[in-house]
């Protein structure tokens, strides 16, 4: 049984597993899924200023801490009791891409021939780190939501908002992993 879990779901498990998430929420307690407020919430219970952004009833939403929490602890739990020992597989022309930017070292989840505390001192680490966390943050706040909370929430309850979200993050998405991305990583 261990092994099963241990290896990669295939995309038909895994799907209408997340999935399923919506309902769950749903029906149990009214609550909508999203992963991006859950930095609000704690925001709002650790920072005693009169901001008004965060002067809201955040008790409310435990729940989503909780359920960020749970998210955490299971991929700690993953990692340290599920890991498989295996390198991760890249598609060869992948490979062959990504060394002709010098990234040869990704046998783990992240590439740490650009994503290190070396390259953070980088034009090209500062441009991947700091400027596109930046981007991610501010483009999760302007859409009011991220990706997981758009995608899989707002379009399976209908949201026109979401759908448009949505779309934005996946042709945001395209331009920069073929067209700005090269660029950084030339640099």
């Amino acid at each position: 049984m261990i092994e099963f879990i241990k290896q990669p779901w295939p995309w038909y498990v895994a799907g209408p597993l997340i999935g399923l998430t919506v309902p769950a929420l749903l029906i149990l307690g009214n609550k909508s899924f999203g992963i991006s407020s859950s930095l609000r919430h704690i925001c709002a219970s650790c920072v005693p200023a009169g901001i008004p952004f965060f002067k809201y009833d955040w008790k409310k939403e435990v729940w989503n801490l909780f359920f960020v929490f749970g998210i955490f602890l299971g991929g700690a739990i993953a990692v340290n009791l599920l890991a498989n020992p295996n390198p991760v597989e890249v598609n060869p022309k992948l490979a062959t891409e990504l060394a002709g930017y010098g990234i040869t070292n990704y046998n783990n989840l992240v590439p740490e021939d650009i994503l290190n505390w070396q390259s953070l001192f980088t034009l090209k680490g500062f441009l991947m780190i700091v400027v596109g966390g930046f981007l991610v943050g501010f483009g999760t706040r302007y859409a009011g939501g991220c990706t997981s909370g758009h995608a899989i929430m707002g379009l399976s309850t209908l949201q026109w908002p979401s759908l448009v979200a949505t779309i934005c993050f996946m042709v945001g998405g395209f331009i920069v992993a073929n067209l700005i991305l090269p660029l950084i990583l030339s640099l």
